[in-house]
């Protein structure tokens, strides 16, 4: 692992908030990436003739990507240093970009969301990384943190909105978004990120897996997280296929649905923290885990939507209320009880599991579809029962923890 060297680290709190700026600016495309071609996958599928089945590869393949990559990037950054992965990662995530926009064959676009998702893999924790020893431990490297995720919960919905207005002009427009915001990225972190120094080798995976595996709370952590992020996109999968076409709504009217599935958790970010010094990180993904299933038994109960009040909007809220509540407390009890020279091993571990919880519920949703709407939500109901069992079967040594 490398330090940065502190002769070119921002040392006023001007250049600071800019640097934050930058690489929570990352963050948000990351996310933008997750969102902006959810809303096109019926019309690109058209376009491609793909099926369902096959249009879910360009979300799930950005999630291979990064979860393919996430745990070499450490060697990766301890190799040639945090600045010179990420800058190089930015233009290789640009021209992935254009590639996609151009891309005739449903192949070359999926195999374009995979290269992004292994860009993905070597910004996302490198930026982490950056912010942790840049920012001073305490109220300031907090609310750094704060602001990192709340640019990645906005990035989520402005990707959302972004799909349905873009796709109706044209889908190829979609995957193509994100790059300018990157190529701004780009020049400013040319400018603002530190240079490296000390370079160190990283720690092996083998150990570290097995270090992290006999960590109870990090265990659960990543099953929960990793079932809420599969059902999460495959719930938002199913249904933008339901509303694009057996209702035909329109791509921008079918964003504007999904909002209530998404605006909550922009909104409830940066008031987490009390939320966890309130009620701790064990209830509340206990309360979590438990909303997100409730929403797919809702669905799978009401069976094929008649209208959206009925037959959408609740699973979405509870959903969405799942993120809210647990989102923050996730992230904490991850880390919570890893000592503090593991933790930079531990991070792209559990954002692996998140990763792998899409990779593996799309495509089941996707294949689930074919017995009927109700037979993906079966599935996905399973998905998120199985985080809910995880959270609430779980043994508390002194009551919940709150950091």
């Amino acid at each position: 692992m490398t330090t940065l060297s502190s002769h070119a680290s921002p040392r006023n709190g001007v250049g600071r908030r800019a640097l934050l700026f930058v690489l929570a600016g990352n963050m948000l495309i990351d996310a933008l990436e997750v969102s902006v071609m959810l809303v096109a996958l019926p019309a690109l599928g058209r376009d491609l003739g793909l099926s369902m089945l096959g249009s879910q590869w360009v979300m799930s393949g950005f999630a291979a990507g990064f979860a393919a990559l996430l745990l070499l990037g450490p060697r990766l950054v301890a190799r040639w240093g945090r600045r010179r992965v990420y800058l190089a990662s930015l233009p290789v995530f640009i021209a992935a970009s254009m590639a996609g926009g151009l891309a005739h064959q449903g192949a070359v676009l999926v195999a374009t969301r995979v290269v992004k998702g292994m860009c993905a893999a070597l910004t996302a924790p490198t930026g982490l990384a950056i912010i942790s020893t840049t920012f001073r431990p305490g109220a300031e490297q907090r609310r750094a943190v704060s602001v990192y995720s709340l640019f990645g919960a906005a990035g989520f919905t402005a990707g959302l909105l972004c799909s349905g207005a873009l796709t109706e002009l044209s889908w190829r427009w979609n995957p193509v978004f994100p790059a300018p915001v990157a190529l701004l990225l780009l020049v400013a972190g040319a400018r603002l990120i530190p240079r490296d120094t000390a370079p160190a080798p990283a720690a092996p995976l083998g150990a570290t897996l097995a270090r992290l595996m006999r960590n109870g709370p990090f265990r659960r952590s990543a099953v929960c997280a990793a079932a809420l992020n599969g059902t999460y996109l495959g719930l938002l999968m199913l249904l933008a296929h339901r509303l694009h076409d057996p209702w035909g709504w329109s791509s921008w009217r079918t964003a504007l649905a999904f909002l209530p599935a998404c605006l909550p958790l922009a909104l409830a970010l940066p008031f987490a923290g009390r939320m966890v010094a309130r009620f701790g990180t064990e209830r509340l993904i206990r309360a979590g885990s438990c909303a997100a299933a409730l929403g797919c038994v809702t669905a799978l109960l009401t069976g094929t939507p008649a209208t959206y009040a009925t037959g959408v909007l609740p699973a979405l809220l509870l959903v969405e209320a799942g993120f809210v509540l647990s989102f923050a407390a996730l992230n904490l009890q991850a880390t919570a009880g890893i000592a503090a020279e593991h933790r930079a091993a531990a991070v792209p571990v559990y954002q692996t599991a998140v990763q792998l919880g899409a990779v593996l519920a799309l495509p089941a949703a996707a294949a689930s579809s074919g017995g009927g709407y109700r037979g993906a939500l079966a599935f996905l109901t399973a998905v998120s029962a199985t985080g809910a069992l995880v959270a609430c079967t779980a043994r508390t040594r002194g009551g919940d923890a709150a950091p």
